[in-house]
């Protein structure tokens, strides 16, 4: 089983100012950098077309958090995971992802609208522990989509008492997700964008600059990722988790160095 989880707005200084022991532990379980590249505009929809599809807004064409119709379609890692037969389930508060894959890709879809404090990711966290716990149920790729961190810093600032707070409790969220995932699992936690004063979507480093961090059977321990990583290079390397073939026109490159065997 493969799992990613999104961290919606989470800069990497956030990760060492707040506290969140997780996080850390997850870090020195696996392979992480906190330099990892956003994609301009480094806003939510845009970077999700790219997180999933491998290629840049300059090429998908979606540029703002309303969908219009890829400019040049192309297969994303949830196409190539069904294609190759497996199962994808999908877990998040954010309507608008359910356009990051075309219909009748994904086995099991979550989705609730959340409440607008600090229980806005209580529900995503229950439902993924509640699905991982689940042994009838069979995936081999999981999205959890948590969206409290961005909410929060569009509400109070980033870097803000309550934009940390709120990453601290999603931390806490983690961590019971971190102990009912499979022990054969290899989990990817990283951010779309991070964000400055009340907002992002800039070119900015505190726009741009995101965690991106890896731990599984396969993965280096303790390891700092010294090449560059993109967005654009998660989808290539969950495919080789996966076993599923990259699309030829994916842009992005698998992170050949979080793996022991290279």
């Amino acid at each position: 089983m493969v799992i990613l989880v999104m961290i919606d707005g989470a800069r990497p200084d956030a990760l060492e100012t707040a506290s969140c022991p997780n996080l850390a532990a997850l870090r020195a379980a696996g392979s992480a950098t906190m330099q990892a590249q956003s994609v301009m505009p480094s806003v939510t929809l845009p970077c999700h077309m790219s997180i999933f599809h491998s290629v840049p807004p300059a090429r998908h064409g979606i540029t703002t958090n309303v969908f219009v119709p890829m400019a040049r379609p192309l297969p994303g890692l949830i196409e190539q995971v069904r294609a190759a037969g497996k199962r994808v389930a999908f877990i998040h508060n954010w309507e608008p992802l359910r356009d990051v894959s075309r219909p009748e890709q994904v086995a099991y879809s979550y989705y609730r609208e959340p409440p607008l404090d600090s229980a806005y990711d209580d529900a995503v966290g229950a439902e993924a522990v509640r699905l991982l716990r689940d042994e009838s149920a069979s995936f081999d790729f999981v999205f959890v989509y948590f969206g409290s961190v961005d909410a929060a810093g569009h509400a109070f600032g980033w870097m803000s008492p309550e934009y940390l707070s709120q990453l601290q409790r999603v931390d806490g969220l983690l961590g019971r997700v971190f102990d009912v995932m499979p022990s054969d699992a290899t989990i990817v936690v990283q951010a779309d964008h991070g964000g400055h004063d009340r907002t992002h979507g800039t070119d900015m480093a505190e726009d741009m600059t995101i965690p991106w961090i890896a731990a599984g059977p396969a993965i280096r321990r303790d390891h700092q990722i010294a090449a560059p990583v993109s967005l654009l290079d998660t989808a290539p390397t969950l495919a080789r988790v996966l076993g599923v073939t990259p699309h030829a026109a994916w842009e992005g490159r698998i992170i050949d160095d979080i793996f022991e065997e290279r």
